[in-house]
């Protein structure tokens, strides 16, 4: 998701928003679904693009040649990539991206012989940065106002943007297995945290996450991509649960508040993405 470059002379007031932990809730049930067969042989050529959560901010080790992409060797691609050895891995995921960054910016190293790509996109389109900091920032009632609006936008221009950026994929790698990885729920409600957002606003910018994964689920299974969901793999590791693998505000760092930690690319996106991967085909090369 796209994080607002938040000012230092603000880090104060986003600190004070931060929330203690809490204890762990029920979460959603639903899994990854796909709309293909999954073939069964290992994938060779493996291509990682997207957003803020694919690129790993907020899990650190960044890599030094991503420059302000912030692309973490703790990111799920990469960890991916460390535990099936594919013979070609090109990491082109960004801090910030939207469809039309990705779309622009990302594609070059896809071709016939891709096997495996996968993508998260949508909340940078959504405005969910921009979104995050108005709730911190400026109250209950403005913070649901923009969360209005992030919807109207998913239910706006959002399904067009990823129509094109999928059918983009889809020309330049028409055998490739692409799973398209969903967003986790941020907060666990009725927790203990003691400070920042009530539960009414945890309660909608989890609901405004559920609106999304279904924009993005429908665009997916239409172009014959398996959407993987991760929400059930985070459920008890929120904000506001006794371990979470979200950050909350991070007044040191900005950016990578509201993204997962390393224990949530490993624990939660990792295994969500090996297991809807693991049939990947080399057929037909």
């Amino acid at each position: 998701m796209r994080q607002s470059r938040i000012a230092a002379c603000t880090s104060a007031l986003l600190f004070a928003a931060a929330c203690t932990v809490a204890g762990p809730t029920a979460g959603p049930t639903a899994g990854p679904t796909t709309a293909r067969a999954a073939p069964h042989t290992a994938a060779t050529d493996y291509v990682a693009l997207g957003d803020s959560y694919s690129a790993g901010v907020g899990a650190g080790d960044y890599l030094s040649s991503s420059a302000g992409c912030q692309r973490s060797g703790r990111s799920y691609a990469a960890l991916w990539t460390a535990a099936h050895a594919p013979s070609s891995f090109s990491f082109t995921a960004c801090n910030s991206a939207r469809t039309s960054d990705v779309m622009a910016l990302q594609l070059g190293p896809l071709t016939p012989r891709t096997d495996l790509v996968s993508i998260t996109v949508g909340g940078s389109d959504a405005g969910f940065g921009t979104v995050m900091t108005t709730c911190v920032l400026r109250g209950t009632t403005t913070c649901l106002s923009a969360l209005a609006d992030a919807r109207a936008t998913m239910d706006g221009p959002l399904p067009g943007n990823l129509d094109r950026l999928y059918s983009a994929i889809t020309r330049r790698a028409p055998a490739a297995h692409v799973v398209v990885l969903g967003y986790p729920h941020l907060y666990q409600l009725h927790g203990t945290c003691r400070a920042g957002f009530p539960d009414t606003v945890r309660s909608a910018l989890n609901d405004a996450v559920d609106h999304l994964n279904r924009v993005i689920a429908k665009r997916a299974a239409d172009h014959g991509f398996t959407f993987a969901d991760v929400r059930t793999a985070f459920t008890g590791h929120e904000i506001c649960s006794p371990d979470p693998w979200l950050r909350s505000i991070h007044f040191l760092a900005p950016t990578e508040s509201y993204h997962p930690t390393a224990s949530g690319q490993s624990l939660g996106y990792l295994p969500v993405l090996a297991a809807v991967a693991r049939g990947t085909t080399q057929e037909g090369r």
